[in-house]
């Protein structure tokens, strides 16, 4: 019997009705990469900077290289994964991290390391979206519906990482300096690469089309990337960039509008209003969730105290709350429900942000990180589970990789908030002014939660399983005009 590389019908080996649970561990293990790379770097970026004599102003463009390439690389590379199917990408991709990895731990000057952050970020961007799509056809290959306990997995590892990645970097660097970060990748892409190989299908694209529209994909990043390049410093002198920006959009949407086979249905797209609606929910909650995540850290050093072992250490109630919430509530497949009360207890954070001052006691400190944990572990969850529902599956990828997209978005508005309100240091002042800004936009996402009605009553993800006939009505209508267009092109 051979494994499931071995099948070019798109259907896994394993008793009928069952999800194939051999496809976990690759899937979770590459889709780790991205949050691994993330949170290491955050205890390197002192220890580089001494190698290369740079300023911080420098070294900053090995984190801002990594986001802007995930948030351009996560929908690109998802709709690759929609047209050549989900393992192909998943290889190439963890490949590129290997060797991304490689070439930061040889980097002889600083803007070679940034080239391999940049690298990494297009590499790591692929795991998630092809897992997303693989789980879909998995979901309809067994006629089951969401495969809840695997999503909650893929949140729950990305969480767990990001409590011990920090850690691990330290590790990392006290063992044999700051080159080890870069060369982990190269072990764990092996590993990817092997379970890959051996477990993940040779599924069957359900995305209709084979051609790559490299001008909508060239377009959309040239708009996307002005506007990260202006929100990471915003002003009048760079207002130039928000120009470019909207020029590059107008002509990305006069050509989605107007090509056969599109980079982004953008028909399709803006008739889907409740997965547009979770776009804007995931863009929100990681704008105050990376806000409070590092103005929080930063407060604790500056106006606290602390030492960075300590902040740190006040900050591991966070994630450990994030993990324990997803591992009760994951399996049950919520979506309004969670998302509700996260936004709730996310207003809840903001204000007591309001309470604190330099001589805060230890057990408000953390306690106001436990109970900020509860969000952080019920709304990545609940919108990922949203995205399964709601998304074309013949664009599962791309929509997947929007979805981190918004994240990234959500994460870049926060680092302009902390850059303005602790503009002379990380003050008390400063962390009020911003909890202000943070409370305004948690109330704006609860209102978002409260009034979605398209997520069902209850909101559930159970659902009736995933049709194994491709795309909705939909997208359906959308593949006729592109055939109808594509044969008056031919007479």
């Amino acid at each position: 019997m051979t494994g499931p590389a071995g099948h070019e019908d798109g259907t896994p080996p394993g008793e009928a009705g069952r999800f194939d649970r051999r496809l976990i561990a690759p899937l979770v293990l590459g889709s780790v990469l991205n949050p691994v790379n993330s949170s290491m770097l955050a205890v390197a970026l002192i220890p580089i900077g001494r190698a290369f004599g740079a300023p911080p102003s420098q070294t900053a463009w090995l984190v801002s290289g990594l986001y802007l390439a995930t948030a351009v690389g996560q929908p690109v590379i998802g709709r690759l994964v929609d047209l050549y199917g989900p393992r192909r990408l998943y290889l190439w991709g963890t490949a590129l991290a290997g060797a991304a990895g490689l070439l930061g731990t040889l980097a002889p000057e600083l803007w070679v390391l940034v080239v391999s952050r940049v690298l990494l970020g297009f590499g790591t961007s692929a795991a998630f979206p092809a897992s997303m799509s693989l789980l879909r056809s998995e979901a309809g290959r067994t006629g089951g519906g969401s495969p809840a306990g695997i999503l909650a997995a893929l949140s729950a590892g990305n969480q767990v990482i990001a409590v011990v990645g920090p850690a691990l970097g330290g590790l990392l660097i006290g063992a044999g300096g700051w080159q080890l970060i870069f060369a982990v990748n190269v072990p764990l892409s092996l590993a990817c690469l092997v379970l890959g190989a051996l477990w993940l299908p040779r599924t069957v694209p359900s995305g209709t089309g084979t051609r790559v529209d490299v001008p909508g994909m060239l377009l959309f990043a040239g708009a996307l990337t002005s506007f990260m390049f202006f929100l990471m410093a915003p002003g009048v002198a760079h207002a130039y960039l928000v120009a470019l920006g909207l020029a590059a959009g107008a002509l990305f949407v006069r050509r989605e509008l107007r090509t056969g086979e599109p980079f982004m249905d953008l028909r399709v797209l803006a008739g889907n209003a409740p997965l547009l609606l979770t776009y804007v929910r995931q863009c929100l909650a990681y704008c105050t969730a990376y806000a409070f995540f590092y103005g929080y850290g930063q407060w604790l050093q500056e106006a606290r105290g602390l030492n960075a072992s300590q902040a740190g250490l006040l900050l591991v109630p966070l994630s450990a709350t994030a993990v324990a919430v997803t591992a009760l509530t994951g399996r049950r497949g919520r979506i309004r429900g969670a998302l509700v009360v996260g936004a709730a207890v996310q207003c809840a954070g903001c204000a007591v942000l309001l309470l604190l001052g330099d001589g805060s006691p230890l057990w408000l400190l953390v306690s106001l990180s436990a109970l900020v944990g509860v969000p952080h572990g019920l709304i990545g969850l609940a919108n990922q589970n949203a995205l399964y529902v709601q998304a074309d599956p013949a664009r599962m990828g791309t929509s997947a990789g929007l979805l981190r997209t918004s994240m990234y978005v959500g994460a870049l508005f926060a680092a302009a908030a902390n850059a303005a309100f602790f503009h002379d240091g990380a003050t008390s002042a400063g962390l009020h002014s911003l909890a202000r800004l943070l409370l305004g936009v948690a109330a704006v996402f609860l209102l978002v939660c409260v009034a979605d009605r398209t997520l069902g009553r209850d909101g559930g993800v159970g659902g009736p399983a995933p049709q194994k006939s491709g795309p909705g009505p939909a997208a359906q209508e959308g593949g006729g005009q592109r055939r109808r267009s594509a044969r008056r092109r031919a007479r």
